[in-house]
């Protein structure tokens, strides 16, 4: 049972991926946040860039969230066999993630696809950058809560808590998604996050 639900984990991290993709590529290329602030190039960034592309990316995403979910619950219910007070905060943790980055990601879909819909105004993209940060803390809690799962996760592992070996503590996101920072690579959490599971699958 747990080698399937790594297995969905993998998948949902992919379709995840995906949509993220769908978010930060638009029609002339990859959106820099940087520029977010700039009516002008956002507009020329965005023009020609259909408005299902956000719909699609918020209802993939949802679901892909839903899919790798089943990944942090059964790492939270194997852990439970090794310590209960890690388990309990793992599952807490996977909780609090799951709920607040789902919440994230679909505001990011919504205020591209309204955005785009509303012809690219620089009003509108003001109302919008406004709403999206007095709405950001759902992507800090979000990945508060998933940095606490992955922190004992691998003290767990590394301090030989769990039947793997101390190594296999490389099998986790933050390791990852370290390694990767220095690239231009897309979607590097959901990169990282299927690599954790692909390594935990052959492993476990």
């Amino acid at each position: 049972m747990i080698k399937l639900v790594f297995v969905l984990a993998i998948i949902g991290h992919i379709l995840c991926g995906v949509s993220d993709c769908l978010l930060g590529y638009t029609a002339k290329g990859r959106l820099d946040i940087k520029d977010a602030k700039d009516p002008v190039k956002m507009a020329d960034l965005f023009k020609g860039t259909p408005t299902k592309n956000s719909l699609i990316a918020i209802v993939m995403g949802a679901f892909a969230i839903a899919l790798f979910g089943f990944g942090y619950f059964g790492i939270s219910f194997w852990m439970k066999s090794y310590s209960a007070a890690a388990s309990n905060v793992m599952f807490i943790s996977t909780v609090l993630f799951l709920v607040l980055i789902v919440v994230h990601h679909v505001i990011c879909g919504f205020v591209e696809w309204l955005f785009i819909r509303l012809d690219l105004k620089a009003d509108v993209l003001e109302a919008l950058l406004e709403f999206q940060k007095k709405t950001i803390i759902t992507m800090f809690g979000g990945y508060a809560a998933l940095m606490v799962f992955l922190i004992v996760l691998f003290v767990m592992i590394v301090t030989g808590k769990t039947d793997l070996p101390w190594w296999c503590c490389i099998f986790n996101t933050l390791v990852f998604v370290l390694a990767m920072a220095p690239t231009k690579i897309p979607a590097k959490g959901n990169i990282a996050g299927a690599l954790m599971y692909i390594g935990l699958l052959i492993m476990v």
